[in-house]
């Protein structure tokens, strides 16, 4: 467990000039949002997800890829952000920077209203042309995939897959902030997958504390100046934020 506790960790929290947090499927998981591997039910049990998420996927079948990825989009968009989410956005209220890096898709911190989220994978909201890459914000419903009406390209959903690198900006954006904050915050998150797993520790290297809020603590390291959260994030996330700043009016109060 952590070194400090309870009120010490929120005032550990109160005091951080800079926070940074990185968030995994565990809080999305905690809004209905089925993992990765989850989400291969029904007509989809058959595939494997990580056959389907690549780009050699999508051009020899770009009908199939589009038409699971709208089936995910269906499903998320009747999900809404949790009190983890919430918790987050009081954070972001009342320290002076702020910085949510996040695994998920889904685009639930920006509906809970999270303002400076780094989307490490994109959004399945959003799609793009698959050749030029440019953003597409209207599509032809009927067509699976639709195409794009400036070059006639298969539209693609604006997430990373498996094979890709992450977008430039926002990985420079990721590790600006794990340079620079004084506090890491890693939320529903194992820190397994490469490169997002390196950065609590990276932080962790450059002087952080790192807070560790998650189900469990296995794969997770332990240490000086980190500190474990053991429960789900929709429990943890408003305890401490309750614990640093008591009068604080959000979303889970």
């Amino acid at each position: 467990m952590s070194l400090i506790e309870g009120e010490q960790l929120g005032e550990l929290l109160r005091r951080a000039r800079h926070v940074a947090v990185l968030t995994g499927a565990g809080i999305s998981a905690e809004s209905g949002i089925p993992t990765f591997r989850e989400a291969m039910t029904g007509l989809w049990a058959q595939f494997d997800p990580e056959e389907l998420a690549t780009p050699h996927a999508f051009a020899r079948q770009p009908s199939r890829v589009w038409d699971w990825y709208a089936e995910r989009r269906r499903k998320i968009g009747t999900a809404a952000p949790n009190p983890g989410h919430y918790a987050l956005v009081t954070i972001e209220q009342a320290v002076p920077e702020f910085t949510l890096i996040t695994q998920n898709i889904d685009g639930l911190h920006a509906a809970a209203g999270s303002r400076n989220v780094v989307e490490l994978h994109g959004n399945i909201g959003r799609v793009k042309c698959s050749r030029e890459g440019t953003p597409v914000e209207q599509w032809d419903a009927t067509q699976s995939p639709p195409h794009c009406q400036s070059c006639g390209a298969p539209l693609r959903p604006d997430v990373v897959w498996f094979g890709e690198l992450l977008p430039d900006d926002a990985t420079s954006r990721a590790w600006e902030a794990t340079a620079h904050c004084d506090v890491f915050l890693s939320v529903g998150t194992s820190n397994l997958v490469w490169p997002a797993a390196s950065l609590p520790w990276t932080a962790h290297g450059h002087g952080a504390h790192v807070i560790v809020a998650n189900t469990t603590m296995e794969g997770q390291r332990r240490g000086e100046r980190i500190h474990h959260l053991l429960g789900p994030s929709g429990e943890t996330l408003p305890r401490l934020v309750r614990e640093a700043w008591p009068s604080a009016v959000s979303r889970y109060s």
